[in-house]
């Protein structure tokens, strides 16, 4: 029996995520290129980030018992992660992060200059 796969997108291609839950993130590319945002939400299956208050969607609720008004809710919608990239505050640009050794542990630098994140 073949095994069932999600109707989005292929399974991934990305091996490692050098990105993790509560990073400060600047959007690369898309319609919210330049904006700055914290991960909330990190899935690794399909190489999707969901930044906080970014790459909004509209969700129509129809009336429960516990919402008996229902409604138009904004919520956050997940972007392709090569999307994003980790944000240096002291140097107010986006870097690329990579490991590096450190007294036999691993750690995140940030790639040019390899300051420890």
């Amino acid at each position: 029996m073949s095994k069932l796969t999600y109707r989005g997108s292929e399974y991934t291609k990305f091996k490692s995520v050098r990105l993790h839950k509560d990073d400060e993130v600047i959007v690369i590319a898309g319609k919210e290129k330049g904006k700055k945002g914290k991960i909330l939400v990190i899935d690794k299956k399909r190489d999707r980030v969901v930044v906080e208050g970014l790459n909004k969607r509209k969700r129509f609720l129809r009336p429960t018992q516990e919402n008996p008004q229902g409604g138009i809710v904004e919520v956050e919608a997940p972007m392709h992660i090569s999307n994003v990239m980790f944000y240096d505050s002291k140097k107010k640009k986006g870097v690329r992060v990579g490991y590096q050794e450190n007294k036999g542990k691993k750690v995140r630098v940030s790639k040019p200059e390899g300051k420890e994140i």
